[in-house]
């Protein structure tokens, strides 16, 4: 039984972070773990909901309230096997997560809400010091070959699920190592590449076989993956950036966002800029960051990491207000002012400003020109109607592109198995994920659109489930 005064007795405390004078010096992790009586001091905040609405708001329905007490009473292990039976990789939601579950807990209606994220974070971080997590292979094989294209989380999870039904599965990566966006696209501080690569030795214990450098559709041709497999999924993300066709566009300079992340996580781990690839560095220089998301965020984090002149954020939209709306009730994700660390180590943001135009000098990028907007919105529609006399430039030698993404790439991989696209640009599959009546399934941003790390997970396990009964049907 939780302690029915628990959230009464005690505050919301988060951990605390690292000076920031310090953590612009490396690419730590920023946040400092908590003793085991802070931990559970927060967990005994949890009221054990008899309608969690938490299970609502996170996409794996995780068993909060469960861990939670389990946590409260100091059964660590227990509560890892509870974190575990809905989430494949709870040291990455808890990292990277932006924690709707949090948004949905009944506390949040008039108080602070549990502290979901940073106990979920704390148990599978125990789980791993004390060496509860181990490799769960397969007890028997089903003799079935499955290839996964794409090791961000949600080919993770797919993979994981699928070799434990003892499945023999190949996991397919473009990249040098695996990993996806977990890997080349996420700041190091925000997830240190260490806590990918011990899950990644996990998953090649119970089975589970990365090919990297592999690009299918080009190095390695989609008829051959066919052949040598009863089953694929397609979990290639949504990578293709949202661009911005206005003048000035093709200067030197100007470039999409996770190129720059990719080329400075490259640099961080010790190697070599991809070949053929111009280098982006933004030390010295004055950044300016398009976009106000969490992709614009990391941008704004690496920047000033590498010593970057000065930094500015632009948004399109308005400033979000500090606290809920009125027609923002609570359990709807809440649409407020969001300061993520990287926020509190420097730059500028600017809202409600559309960039028209990139100056340039000599075939190079030497400022950005917006003017200020204002949204216009009643019951039918809603609007971003500009600001007259308003134009003003900001000095910049690099423009960092954060502006979303679109879709999944549509390259060969897509054409070579005559996948459907559907009118959005992305993978259309039917509700158990099949892609062709074949045995191609497709799952995650490819499917979805680019979204949470915790929604990935959740489709790589519901497309694992899918294509382990697509797998075991009975024969004709």
């Amino acid at each position: 039984m939780p302690d029915p005064l628990g959230f009464v007795r005690f505050p919301r405390t988060s951990a605390p972070s690292r000076p920031v004078h310090e953590r612009l010096g490396d690419y730590a992790e920023i946040h400092l773990a908590t003793g085991e009586g802070h931990l559970r001091e927060q967990a005994r905040r949890c009221m054990g909901c008899g309608i969690p609405f938490c299970h609502q708001g996170c996409p794996l329905h995780n068993l909060i309230p469960d861990w939670n007490a389990l946590v409260e009473r100091e059964s660590w292990q227990h509560a890892l096997l509870r974190l575990h039976r809905t989430n494949n990789f709870p040291e990455f939601t808890g990292r990277l997560c932006p924690a709707p579950c949090e948004a949905s807990c009944v506390l949040s209606v008039n108080d602070q809400p549990v502290s979901i994220k940073e106990i979920e974070c704390s148990i599978i971080d125990r789980g791993f010091a004390e060496g509860w997590v181990r490799p769960q292979p397969a007890a028997t094989r089903s003799g079935r070959r499955v290839a996964v294209v794409g090791s961000g989380p949600a080919g993770l999870a797919a993979a994981q699920q699928l070799a434990r039904r003892g499945h023999q599965v190949t996991v397919f990566e473009s990249s040098d190592r695996p990993g996806g966006l977990l890997r080349y696209g996420i700041p190091d501080y925000k997830l240190p590449r260490e806590i990918l690569d011990r899950r990644l030795a996990q998953l090649e214990a119970e089975g589970v076989s990365f090919r990297c450098d592999v690009t299918v559709g080009r190095s390695l041709a989609a008829a051959e993956l066919v052949a040598e497999s009863d089953a694929i999924c397609l979990a290639i993300g949504a990578r293709r950036p949202r661009d911005l066709d206005i003048p000035g566009r093709r200067l030197t300079g100007v470039h999409f966002a996770l190129d720059y992340l990719e080329q400075q996580n490259r640099r961080v781990a010790g190697l070599p800029p991809l070949p053929g690839r111009p280098e982006i560095s933004a030390a010295g220089r004055r950044v300016v960051i398009l976009g106000g998301g969490d992709t614009g965020a990391d941008c704004l984090g690496n920047a000033l990491r590498e010593g970057c002149r000065e930094v500015v954020q632009l948004e399109l939209l308005p400033q979000p207000p500090l606290t809920r709306s009125a027609g923002n009730p609570w359990p709807e994700w809440p649409i407020i002012l969001r300061t993520s660390p990287a926020h509190e180590e420097g730059g500028r943001r600017l809202f409600g400003a559309e960039t028209v135009s990139f100056r340039g000098r000599a075939g190079a990028v030497v400022a950005v020109e917006f003017r200020d907007v204002t949204l216009i919105h009643d019951n039918s529609h809603r609007a971003i109607e500009p600001v007259a006399n308003s134009h003003q430039m900001i000095p910049a030698d690099l423009v960092l592109l954060a502006l979303g993404f679109t879709g999944p790439l549509l390259d060969d991989v897509l054409a070579q198995l005559s996948v459907p696209i559907d009118p959005r640009g992305r993978v259309a599959v039917t509700a158990e994920g099949l892609a062709d009546p074949a045995g191609v399934f497709a799952c995650g941003d490819a499917v979805a659109g680019a979204s949470l790390v915790v929604s990935a997970i959740a489709a790589g396990r519901q497309c694992a489930a899918a294509m382990d009964s697509w797998l075991l049907r009975p024969g004709p």
